[in-house]
C-alpha cells in the first residue's frame, strides 16, 4: 500500500526456519530469496548517494549486522543511533559501541554516533514522541 521495502535476511534464523520448511515440504513452491534481500538492502545504501543515510538500531544482532554492512558500500553512515541493553563485555555485535563500526568503515569518522542504553521499547517512543512534539510547537508557533 505505501510501497515501503521490508527485508528479512535472517528469516531462516531460529524455529521460523523450521516451520518455513515444513509449510514448503506440504506445499511446494514457497520461495525466499535471503540473497536478493541483502542485495537490495545493501542498493539502499549505495543508491543513497549523494544523500546522507543514518541508522536507528533498536536492539542489535543480525539487523544491525546487515544494516551497517551495507553502509560500509558507501564509505559509512552519516548517522547513527543505538537503543539497547547489551554491553560490551560478552563479545556480542549488539553491546559493540559505535566506534567499533567507525573503525570498519561502517560509521563515518566525521559522524557523531550515540549509543542509549535503555529498553528500545521506553526509549524510542518517547525519541518519536519528542521529535513530533517539536515539529507541532514549530508548526504552530509559525500560524
Amino acid at each position: 500500500k505505501n510501497n515501503i521495502p521490508v527485508y528479512c535476511p535472517a528469516l531462516t534464523d531460529g524455529s521460523l526456519g523450521d516451520m518455513l520448511f515444513c509449510h514448503a515440504v506440504r506445499n511446494p513452491g514457497l520461495i525466499i530469496d535471503i540473497v536478493q534481500d541483502i542485495r537490495l538492502i545493501n542498493g539502499e545504501a549505495i543508491h543513497a548517494s549523494p544523500r546522507k543515510t543514518g541508522v536507528i538500531i533498536l536492539g542489535g544482532g543480525l539487523p544491525k549486522h546487515h544494516i551497517c554492512n551495507a553502509n560500509m558500500f558507501r564509505n559509512g553512515a552519516d548517522y547513527a543511533v543505538y537503543i539497547n541493553t547489551a554491553q560490551e563485555f560478552d563479545g556480542s555485535d549488539s553491546g559493540a559501541q559505535p566506534d567499533e563500526a567507525v573503525s570498519w568503515g561502517k560509521i563515518k569518522g566525521s559522524a557523531k554516533p550515540v549509543k542509549v542504553h535503555c529498553d528500545a521499547t521506553i526509549a524510542f517512543p518517547l525519541l518519536v514522541a519528542a521529535t513530533f512534539a517539536r515539529r507541532s510547537h514549530s508548526a504552530n508557533s509559525t500560524n
